[in-house]
């Protein structure tokens, strides 16, 4: 199944985070916290003015992002659990 978001919206895959710490202890799944790194699967159109004319999104399909801890809305996609959120809510773009 093949989705596109509309408008300012973008669908995100998140980035799981390491199962060790930087001293090698493992961190079991009950201690780990939901990572706020993701991967842009794909963009909508982008955000309308006023006057109807459009502004294009900042972000583009694979680009490697953050965001706020409780930003978007979870769905699953053909098994796969993903994020669905604004594009305001992003923070920033990891080169």
């Amino acid at each position: 199944m093949a989705f596109t978001p509309l408008h300012d919206r973008v669908l995100v895959r998140r980035i799981q985070g390491e199962d060790k710490t930087k001293g090698g202890l493992i961190i079991p799944d009950t201690a780990k916290e939901k990572p706020a790194e993701g991967e842009i699967v794909s963009v909508g159109a982008g955000a309308r003015k006023d006057s109807g004319e459009l502004i294009a999104p900042s972000v583009k399909a694979g680009d490697r992002i953050l965001f706020g801890k409780w930003s978007g809305t979870e769905v699953t996609l053909n098994g796969e659990e993903l994020l669905i959120m604004k594009e305001s809510d992003i923070l920033g773009i990891i080169s």
